[in-house]
Formats: structure tokens, sequence, C-alpha cells
């Protein structure tokens, strides 16, 4: 709980910050965009340094907020499994891409959805103080190929890409 704490008040006072909105999409179907997302690369929270089969699960509830589930290994595969159950309040109803994400009440960190595929299957989600980011995709592994477009659309925006580290995943079939 104490790294909970730690990790909202670092969160509030860098998202206090007067750094202009970084662009997000233009619209998210919410209804599309719910269920599970593995995580393939970030630029990690202190919580996310060691995390191995990273998962963020989102479901819509009826009063219009975001439940949401983090699951991951703690310093590898067979580590202790940890889990933190954040709540979304959408802060933008126009695009849906512009979310407080609250670990501790009052305290929302900003969360925008800065890239989704067209087919809900790849999305990053980004901070206009580029201090952190997820790239999140609904298989555990992504093409190469579509790797390197998502790191050049983060780099575009301004992220350094070499702070991103690949989050392992490994799934039983």
């Amino acid at each position: 709980m104490r790294y909970v704490l730690v990790f909202t008040v670092m969160i509030m006072i860098t998202a206090c910050s007067s750094t202009p909105s970084m662009k997000t999409v233009d619209r998210v179907d919410l209804e599309r965009f719910m269920g599970k997302w593995y995580v393939i690369g970030n630029i990690p929270t202190f919580i996310e340094e060691e995390a191995y089969n990273a998962v963020e699960i989102y479901r819509l509830d009826e009063d219009g907020t975001i439940d949401t589930t983090f699951i991951f290994q703690k310093g590898g595969f067979d580590g202790p499994k940890k889990t933190y159950n954040p709540r979304g309040f959408i802060r933008n109803r126009k695009t849906n891409a512009h979310w407080g994400m609250q670990f501790i009440w009052p305290f929302k960190a900003e969360y925008l959805i800065v890239y989704l595929n067209e087919d809900y299957t790849h999305t990053v989600i980004g901070r206009s103080n580029m201090d952190y980011l997820w790239i999140m995709a609904r298989t555990p592994a992504i093409p190469d190929e579509d790797y390197r477009i998502i790191l050049d659309r983060i780099s575009s925006l301004g992220y350094d890409i070499s702070k991103i580290r690949k989050v392992p995943q490994k799934w039983d079939r």
C-alpha cells in the first residue's frame, strides 16, 4: 500500500505541472476498447520495473467509470502475482480518449489514448509529461513491423523511445 501511495503522490506532482496536453486519438469506442490488453512495452512506473506477463483489463461500469485491473508477476514469470485496481474516469466524453486514472482518492493521474489502430488490437497510452507510456495489444506479442510503426508514432510525439522497456510475456497455450 505504501508503494501505491508514493506512486500516486509522484504522479500527482507531475500531473499538476503546466505541460500542454498531448494530442489523443480522435475517438474511442469505449465498448470496443474494454477487455484485456497485454502490456507489450512501457516507460515503467517504479512498480512496473520488474513486471512480467503484465495485463490491463478494463470494464465499463454502469456509472460510466472504468473498472481497471492491472496484473503482473514481479521479478520473473514465476514471481509473485501483483494486482492493482485503479478506477478510470473519462475526462473528455467527446473523444473518450482522455481519462483520469485514480489509484487513491481524490487523485487522478492523466491517461491519454494517443494511438489506437482501426481494429482495436494495438494501443498506446501516454501522458503529457512524457514520463510514462504503455504499448498494449490484444495478444501477448505483436509483429516486429507493427512494433516499429508504433515506436515511430511514439517518437513523433516527442518521447525518447530508448526509455521503452519491452515487457516479457510468456503464456501457456
